[in-house]
């Protein structure tokens, strides 16, 4: 079944958040997973924490925050390295089947956006650097609502935006909590599940299950 609005998440699954570490990985050294995998959980932890304080900073203050965690826990990571990788982040690579899911989709008739805790910058900058400017009719930054997701303001924005109801909207993730938070506010939900990990919110599961993007264009 085809939908006539797809949104997607960004980080984790349009653009590879691991793709800036690993470009300066020889520079990086050994700890080079390991610090990439600690900077996006403290970059998620920040944006969660800060939304149940309603203490809003922007994504890209946290991303920020989160790499200084990260290179103070791995000292044998040079620090003069930090500029190098903010600026890598601002131009993560896509994956590779994203640019034709998008061509195909909108080939078809479908509105296309994303819905994402990046700022309207981080958005902009990582989209068109992966060559996928005009492919989507809309970023939707949570920097509009001061609030990160799960807060169902944050899905309730492609709602106001387009005036359609929430089971019109496909809502593509990577994240399973991402995933939970849109099944909750009432979105069809495909959770893209690259790496096999095993359902965290049984009760909030999403409508199907698939390990690339690219099995959006099959039946179902």
């Amino acid at each position: 079944m085809r939908y006539s609005a797809y949104v997607f998440d960004a980080y984790g699954t349009l653009f590879d958040v691991h793709s800036a570490v690993a470009r300066l990985a020889d520079r990086v050294g050994p700890d080079a997973p390991r610090l990439s995998e600690l900077w996006r959980t403290k970059q998620l932890e920040y944006s969660w924490v800060r939304t149940l304080m309603s203490a809003y900073r922007d994504f890209w203050a946290l991303t920020e925050d989160a790499l200084d965690f990260a290179l103070a826990k791995f000292p044998s990571v040079d620090r003069s390295l930090k500029p190098a990788l903010l600026d890598a982040y601002l131009t993560l690579d896509a994956y590779p089947e994203v640019a034709p899911v998008l061509k195909s989709l909108k080939a078809g008739g479908a509105r296309l956006a994303t819905l994402s805790n990046g700022s309207p910058e981080m958005l902009e900058a990582a989209v068109s650097s992966a060559g996928l400017s005009g492919m989507l009719d809309d970023l939707f930054s949570v920097d509009a609502i001061g609030a990160f997701k799960t807060d169902p303001a944050a899905y309730q924005l492609v709602l106001n935006a387009w005036g359609i109801a929430a089971q019109e909207v496909s809502f593509q993730s990577s994240n399973g909590w991402d995933i939970a938070g849109a099944t909750r506010f009432g979105f069809r939900t495909v959770w893209i599940n690259r790496s096999a990990q095993p359902d965290e919110y049984r009760d909030l599961a999403p409508d199907r299950v698939v390990a690339s993007l690219a099995e959006l264009l099959d039946a179902g």
